[in-house]
């Protein structure tokens, strides 16, 4: 079979490799359909990616058609369309004991520290898969990732029932956390960005509220919209640090920030704010399976809105040029596929 991988930064090659043989007992072979780029595997392409080696098999977002599974297997059936989860977990570290395996000590993601699906074919184990209906196309199936990183972050704040919220950073990972707190429900959603197109993006996914902070003040455009009520949680999805200052400056005291934006360099904290106003700051690490549970079944339902966030297909034997229309056409690009 065909596979794609990146030997160096910046350098695709295609080889090929054995098909996968005999499955154990708990495992599925999925024929892969749909790969997303995301702006992680952008990091790893220009070799700014700190913890993965090269050479690396990539794809860690994707559909996929059950191909195969083997004798043990009881949730899922040979045609069906699925995902799942690219975490390998210990089992036995304490954050994995106490459930928290997203944060294992010992984690490898599939697509950095361990290969990814960037192939024909790829064996993964049950526990693992999430299937989809076949009312969901393989474009939105390759989404269920990304849109599972929203269903848990907007987890990690308290109840958003009836509360305001602002998200800064209109990629497609913002985009999707705004969209679950409006369906975890949020009172008024506001999202910012600097780039226009993302923020139009944003409306055309039912997010109503948006805010350019390079053309009005992030303060003035907050109280412009929530006025004397201010916004009580703030999520972080931008991963720079003016986006982050807003939050902590501007959030009501008591109120709460949750980080899942990368930063490139380490921020500052204004720790007056943190601690004079009793904030709560939480990190947010991907998503545990019930996210990729739910996320599956709010896409299937029409709830979280995906077809604006697609701008572009390219097929499999021509990875590098989707990355290089990536690069080149910069804030103007949100989801990229890859079709096998």
């Amino acid at each position: 079979m065909k596979q794609a991988i990146m030997t160096a930064p910046g350098i695709i090659e295609y080889r090929d490799v054995p098909a996968p043989g005999k499955l154990a007992p708990d495992e599925v072979l999925l024929k892969i359909q749909r790969i997303g780029v995301c702006g992680s595997d952008i990091h790893v392409f220009h070799g700014e990616h700190p913890a993965t080696p090269y050479p690396v098999v990539q794809g860690h977002e994707y559909s996929a058609t059950i191909e195969a599974i083997g004798d043990a297997v009881t949730t899922a059936k040979v045609g069906q369309r699925a995902t799942a989860r690219p975490q390998l977990v210990c089992g036995k570290c304490g954050p994995c004991l106490r459930g928290q395996y997203n944060a294992c000590q010992e984690l490898k993601v599939q697509g950095f520290q361990a290969p990814g699906v960037a192939q024909e074919y790829f064996v993964v184990t049950a526990d693992r898969l999430v299937v989809f209906p076949d009312s969901m196309s393989y474009e939105q199936g390759a989404m269920i990732e990304p849109a599972a990183v929203g269903a848990h972050s907007t987890a990690r704040a308290s109840d958003l029932k009836g509360r305001n919220v602002v998200v800064s950073g209109a990629g497609t990972i913002g985009n999707l956390v705004a969209q679950f707190a409006k369906q975890r429900g949020a009172n008024k959603v506001l999202i910012t960005d600097v780039v226009d197109f993302k923020l139009q993006k944003a409306r055309e996914c039912g997010i109503e509220h948006t805010l350019n902070v390079l053309t009005t003040p992030f303060a003035e455009g907050a109280r412009a919209l929530f006025g004397n009520e201010g916004f009580q949680v703030g999520f972080e999805a931008a991963g720079v640090q003016a986006s982050l200052d807003g939050l902590i400056g501007n959030v009501e005291k008591g109120g709460e920030v949750v980080i899942l934006g990368v930063f490139a360099n380490n921020p500052t904290v204004n720790m007056y704010f943190l601690g004079e106003h009793e904030l709560n700051v939480f990190g947010s690490m991907m998503y545990r399976h019930e996210d990729y549970v739910e996320a599956a079944a709010l896409i299937a339902q029409g709830k979280i809105i995906l077809a604006p966030l697609v701008s572009m297909h390219f097929p499999f034997a021509q990875f590098l040029a989707a990355y290089n229309y990536i690069g080149d056409h910069g804030d103007k690009v949100m989801k990229v596929m890859i079709d096998l």
